[in-house]
């Protein structure tokens, strides 16, 4: 019988190890400065002491391993239960193939798990007992006896993490369909088994159909068994793993306590939230960038807002990449729906209702490109994505179509008050008489505004940064804020839609000034009706002077 102790988890790391922000694989406290999510974990220990199955299931580098990771730990802290943590990454592909080896498979890793803990008893008896159990029903029965006779007292969890690339197995669907059967037996008190199984993806695999043939279809009970998912028994886990301000700031105590340092940290940790919404990855990225890019260079050691908006321009930059972003663009090539969707909703200003049941918005929201706004509209998740697709969708129309408009640079753009906006948008008319007609309407109506930020580039290039504010508002607008030595500059394109409307846009763009305090903004109108005019017009409005330009 197992005997009852008290389960520690070492970290196998030195005390010599110099602590880093980490933007690669798990995060461990003892090597890694991390948020202080205890909240999170505290709310999936409830999930687990409920006895639910779940799946937690977020985009890529979304703090889905570390989560598990701390889950786990906090849970062996406990006498009373028992966590196993197994990633299907182990499993190659012909494993998948064979029934006996894909059992082979998953017992060989818990019996590593076992000894991982310390726990030779039920490593032993994996090792007995593992040449005998070649199929599902088999193995059914083994989990009954490690659970009820070898583990007894203990409240097994079993967490599962990549299990993306199984999803679409059927001995994987099988494995799960075992499982449920269990855990339907065991709330009804005629079986043994986890007391939660936490699986851990990109997919949501709660929905997955079991894909039964019909030379299989005796072997299941009832015809509920063969149409429902295997995993329609998991929980809604709605747990928010991305991080809130606060977890932020735990961070950056953490650092700061470390280095000695007293920056302003809840205006840092804001800045660092505006630009990636709390997404993991990207926190810990930025963060990276300060300490390991931007500091150093320097002699103060102190971090401050500046450096956020600094490493946001380093991650943002055109010529740098991760996994992260090479992953966000193959899914955007990889289907061209999803691409018009996140065109529309960037360079247009588009709005959408959130509907997940969409299969496109549904496969945004998958990927981590696509959020639920506040007021219930498609949204994209951060503005360094929303920076990223722009730059790429920006760089394909070049490739294609205007690619005259990358040849506009020019010391003249230039004085010694900073950079002439006015001139740069008289320029940028003066092209679209040129260069605009008839036939190109309907494509400047669905790209003009990314035309001209490829106007824009490389004027700006080399000694100034454009960023796109994003918007979710019912005017579809852009608004483009260029920093350029040690100034900035705002300008709002928008479609024409009449003196109403731009009415509203004026008041929009001086409520967007005064965020930066600023007296002076651009406006950039793109008219579409067959009798436009190309005019300029200097505007004074409440206490700002707008110089519009109609194209």
């Amino acid at each position: 019988m197992f005997e009852d102790k008290h389960i520690v988890v070492p970290l196998k790391v030195t005390s010599l190890m110099k602590r880093e922000f980490n933007d690669t694989g798990l995060c461990i406290p003892d090597r890694h400065y991390m948020a202080d999510t205890s909240e999170k974990i505290e709310a999936i220990i409830q999930f687990v002491e409920k006895g639910k199955y779940f799946t937690i299931s977020r985009p890529r580098q979304f703090g889905k391993t570390t989560t598990l990771s701390l889950l786990s730990r906090q849970l062996n802290l406990r006498k009373d239960y028992l966590t196993l943590s197994i990633s299907f990454e182990d499993i190659d592909t012909d494993t998948y193939q064979h029934q006996e080896r894909f059992i082979y498979g998953f017992l060989d890793m818990l019996a590593i798990e076992f000894e991982s803990l310390d726990l030779p008893e039920p490593a032993g008896f994996i090792e007995q007992q593992i040449d005998k159990i070649t199929n599902m029903p088999a193995l059914s029965r083994f989990i009954t006896r490690l659970v009820r006779d070898i583990l007894p007292g203990k409240s097994v969890v079993l967490l599962i993490d990549e299990v993306d690339k199984s999803s679409n197995n059927q001995l994987f669907l099988d494995f799960l369909g075992m499982l449920r059967k269990k855990y339907l037996r065991w709330n009804e008190g005629k079986d043994d088994t986890f007391q939660s199984v936490i699986l851990a993806g990109v997919h949501d695999i709660k929905t997955l159909k079991a894909k039964i043939r019909p030379d299989e279809r005796k072997s299941f009970d009832s015809a509920q068994d063969k149409y429902n998912s295997p995993w329609n028994i998991a929980a809604d886990f709605k747990v928010d793993l991305s991080f809130s301000l606060r977890e932020i700031e735990s961070m950056l105590q953490d650092y700061t306590r470390e280095k000695e340092i007293r920056p302003d940290i809840p205006a840092i940790a804001e800045q660092l939230h505006y630009y990636t919404s709390g997404y993991p990855y990207l926190v810990s990225k930025l963060c990276k960038f300060i300490d390991e890019d931007i500091v150093p260079s320097r002699k103060d050691k102190n971090w401050s807002v500046t450096d956020a908006d600094a490493a946001f321009m380093m991650i943002a930059d055109k010529g740098y990449t991760t996994t992260l972003f090479d992953s966000l663009t193959k899914n955007l090539e990889n289907n061209d729906d999803l691409y018009e969707l996140v065109f529309q909703i960037i360079i247009n200003g588009e709005r959408f209702d959130f509907a997940i049941a969409n299969p496109v918005i549904n496969l945004g929201f998958i990927h981590g490109i696509i959020v639920r706004a506040d007021q219930g509209r498609c949204h994209i998740h951060n503005r360094i994505f929303e920076q990223r697709i722009y730059d790429y969708m920006m760089s394909k129309l070049l490739q294609t179509k205007y690619r005259e408009v990358n040849a506009f640079s020019g010391p003249e753009f230039y004085s010694d008050e900073g950079l002439d906006v006015r001139l740069i948008l008289q320029r940028f008319q003066a092209f679209m008489k040129e260069h605009g007609s008839n036939r190109d309407a309907r494509f400047l109506e669905r790209e003009g505004r990314l035309l001209f930020l490829s106007y824009l580039r490389p004027i700006i290039n080399g000694t100034g940064f454009d960023f796109k504010e994003p918007n979710v508002s019912d005017e579809r607008r852009m608004d483009i804020v260029i920093t350029c030595r040690n100034k900035r500059y705002v300008i709002e394109l928008k479609i024409w839609h009449g003196p109403k409307y731009h009415q509203k846009g004026l008041e929009q763009l001086s409520s967007y000034l005064d965020k930066y305090s600023l007296k002076e903004g651009y406006l950039l109108i793109y008219n579409f009706n067959k009798n436009k005019e190309y005019k300029q017009e200097q505007i004074v409005f409440e206490d700002k002077h707008i110089f519009a330009v109609w194209i």
